[in-house]
């Protein structure tokens, strides 16, 4: 039985949400890319984006999604290319945090309580009857909704369980979620 008292201050030096590798992040990058641009032709439209938003349940104003992102869409093209998706992430990286990926020694409490906060809105995500667990079922819900090929086996989401449920009861709570977004960062090997 998990109590409050589970919830025990835990300092971890690298408790970052974002990853700080750059070539981690590259792949990250890549990843979201790749789930945003639908059709695979190499271009995000802003119609393509806006859906990806609203897939994840954040409606974005079109009008204001398509301000902010043809300033960067090169002129002649459809839609974000991926040097464009990257340097629009780096500006908004840049004005949301400060380009904090820069300097991971300077782990000040004020970003370590952020990271912490930013974890707890993703598990969220995932926590859909808000319950404090991720069950394979909520999780196989948020794949499905992001359209990876995972959503549809029940068989790999349950795998996906297994491998961060530390204390084997058939469902990821808000500690084994912080661990398994640290081995995103550091892969065990």
């Amino acid at each position: 039985m998990e109590s409050d008292g589970e919830k025990k201050k835990v300092t971890i030096k690298s408790s970052s949400f974002r990853l700080r590798s750059p070539s981690l992040n590259a792949l990250r990058l890549q990843r979201i890319f790749d789930l945003f641009d639908k059709n695979g032709d190499g271009f995000i439209t802003v119609e393509e984006l806006s859906q990806a938003l609203s897939r994840l349940g954040l409606n974005a104003d079109l009008s204001d999604l398509k301000s902010t992102v043809e300033s960067y869409i090169q002129p002649g093209n459809t839609g974000l290319n991926f040097d464009d998706f990257s340097s629009l992430h780096k500006t908004l990286d840049d004005s949301f945090f400060g380009g904090a990926e820069e300097n991971d020694e300077t782990s000040s409490p004020e970003s370590a309580a952020a990271d912490e906060s930013d974890l707890a809105e993703a598990f969220k995500v995932f926590d859909e009857n808000g319950d404090g667990f991720i069950s394979a079922r909520e999780l196989q819900t948020v794949l499905k909704k992001l359209g990876l090929p995972e959503g549809g086996e029940m068989a790999r989401v349950e795998k996906m369980i297994v491998s961060v449920d530390r204390n084997q009861d058939g469902r990821v709570d808000f500690f084994e979620f912080k661990n398994m977004m640290r081995t995103v960062v550091i892969p065990s090997s």
